[in-house]
């Protein structure tokens, strides 16, 4: 089960207590304003951890400590495209370029410095989604999460007192040499190391990044010198507050791609603005803020966004491929299949998922040759490879509706055999052997449906029509229940036939409402108006039993249900 929540309200501490006790694998998602970082477990131990936004990541840490060279690191990049410092630490072990054991505390203390930065987030919001992918046996680390606790508190305590004498690391800072040079101050490693960037020319960040040390070393070591009188700001950065350099773009654009694959729309999309902001032709960043609106449904948005990227010269195919999408969903089927068509155009290899867009948008459109054929289209161009479930999805729906219900079944139990877990899939199956006569297979096979997917409110619904139809009318009551709990607008029949199950039980009062709802959402629904009409010209009293009623009204009411 997913656990979400707003560190407003529960620390990190708490967070990473209540995982590590629990013995949870899985990943904790941490994100604020400018920030997201991750926190991976294997059975209540930490495992990875990683900032989206650091600046030194694993492989500069190597290379700044001369463990590996410059170009041995980009061969091994290049390679293996690792997505984080745990697929680099793996590359980098399998090319057997360095010792494990000096590449393994390398990549210790980076999820260390991880986990520590995260300390000092007291405001955003936490998401942990639990998996089994993070075996003990592939992890490169697992520590406890204890110790990193305690040192991490630590940590957050002394950053509160840093943090007044060095509240930004953007300032510059210089070193009084004379006056350490006659009282014989003895430095700390730490200091000795960075004393040279202390120069009054070089702020923080260049410390820090030249050093190999940590933010909260280099902070703490300053803190001293400043307390003890031996250093100063004399200024900020002049090239901070200059335009914004590719890394720096890189970083809200790494935030936007995060926040997207961890679900959290909103955050995405204020970083992918925040990039387009700073970089107007980003296109990479426009075309994820337009499949971010696309999840969260804004039609118009996403119209807008992806239109402005498909008017950039090389604009790939997926940008009309989207663009599509939208306007099928915005009904304009006509500049769909304009944009389909030109994404086909801009694709060098075929793609099987633009055929398939063009074969559901044919049978929208009621063109069924033209759906198979770009069907057949999708699937050769898809190879040796096993078509998706969607082409299975829509090759079914075109043969039901070429009136071929055994071609319909042998295409969605093919599917079937390759995406078992595939719900919309069931359901199809269900309807088409409902259309073939199999009213019991249908409605084991709807069943089978709803353990993949239960909240499905349209799978509740074919098995409510099922029961109604055989007269197993408490179930069916069931069915329809779920159904309006999960979609309250889902369509005026569940609420005829609800109302068609109260009256038949007598709850005439529950029968009257559910029609009224079936009419707000359909007024010219005939049959419900009749229902509605009979029932007022026929006002028997309520504590008469359903049975004894025999008159007009009832036996109108009765044939509408029956």
């Amino acid at each position: 089960m997913a656990l979400r929540g707003n560190l407003s309200e529960a620390s990190l501490a708490d967070v990473l207590q209540l995982l590590a006790l629990g013995q949870k694998t899985g990943c904790l998602s941490v994100a604020r304003e400018g920030g997201f970082g991750t926190v991976h477990f294997a059975g209540g131990r930490i495992v990875h951890a990683e900032l989206v936004s650091r600046r030194d990541r694993l492989g500069d840490r190597l290379v700044r400590v001369g463990a590996i060279t410059p170009d041995a690191l980009a061969r091994v990049t290049a390679a293996s495209a690792p997505q984080d410092d745990r697929e680099l630490a793996h590359a980098l072990l399998a090319a057997g370029l360095l010792a494990r054991e000096q590449l393994v505390g390398a990549y210790r203390t980076q999820v260390e410095e991880a986990v520590y930065h995260l300390f000092s987030w007291s405001l955003g919001s936490f998401t942990f989604e639990p998996e089994a992918d993070h075996l003990p046996d592939t992890a490169l680390v697992s520590m406890s999460a204890d110790s990193l606790l305690l040192e991490g508190a630590r940590r957050v305590d002394e950053w509160t007192q840093i943090a007044k004498q060095v509240p930004s690391l953007d300032l510059i800072f210089e070193l009084d040499g004379a006056r350490l040079a006659r009282r014989a101050v003895p430095l700390s490693a730490t200091q000795e190391r960075i004393r040279t960037f202390l120069d009054g020319t070089q702020d923080l960040n260049t410390a820090i990044e030249r050093s190999g040390l940590g933010e909260f070393e280099v902070g703490k070591a300053v803190f001293g010198l400043v307390t003890a009188g031996y250093a100063q700001c004399v200024g900020r950065s002049a090239a901070r507050r200059q335009a914004p350099s590719e890394s720096r773009v890189a970083e809200h654009r790494n935030l936007g791609i995060a926040f997207y694959r961890a679900g959290m729309l909103d955050e995405a999309q204020r970083a992918f603005r925040r990039v387009l902001e700073l970089r107007e032709a980003d296109g990479v960043s426009r075309f994820h803020l337009g499949l971010v609106q696309l999840r969260q449904r804004d039609w118009a948005g996403a119209y807008a966004t992806f239109l402005r990227a498909s008017q950039e010269p090389e604009a790939p195919a997926a940008v009309l491929h989207n663009l599509a999408f939208v306007c099928e969903q915005r009904g304009d089927l006509g500049a769909a299949a304009g944009f389909l068509d030109e994404a086909m155009r801009r694709v060098v290899v075929p793609d099987p998922r633009i055929a398939l867009s063009r074969a559901t948008l044919a049978l929208r459109v009621g063109d069924l040759a033209s759906g198979e054929s770009a069907l057949a289209e999708a699937r050769t161009a898809w190879g040796a490879r096993q078509p998706s479930a969607a082409w299975f999805h829509v090759a079914g729906l075109a043969a039901a509706l070429g009136g071929d219900t055994a071609r319909a079944a042998a295409v969605l139990e093919e599917g079937l055999t390759l995406y078992p877990h595939a719900a919309a899939l069931h359901n199809n199956l269900a309807v088409v052997q409902e259309r073939r006569g199999n009213h019991e297979l249908a409605a084991r096979t709807i069943e089978h449906a709803l353990l993949e997917d239960a909240n499905c409110a349209h799978l509740h619904k074919n098995l409510g029509d099922y029961l109604y139809r055989v007269q197993r009318y408490d179930e069916a009551f069931e069915s329809f229940v779920r159904v309006v709990r999960l979609m309250p607008s889902h369509g005026p029949d569940v609420y005829l036939k609800l109302g068609n199950i109260h009256y038949r039980s007598g709850a005439l009062a529950e029968a009257r409402a559910s029609w009224e709802q079936a009419l707000a959402l359909a007024p010219d629904h005939t049959i419900v108006r009749a229902n509605l009409d009979a029932m007022r010209r026929s006002t028997p009293s309520a504590a008469e039993p359903f049975a004894a009623r025999d008159g007009g009204a009832a036996a109108t009411l009765r044939a509408w249900w029956q």
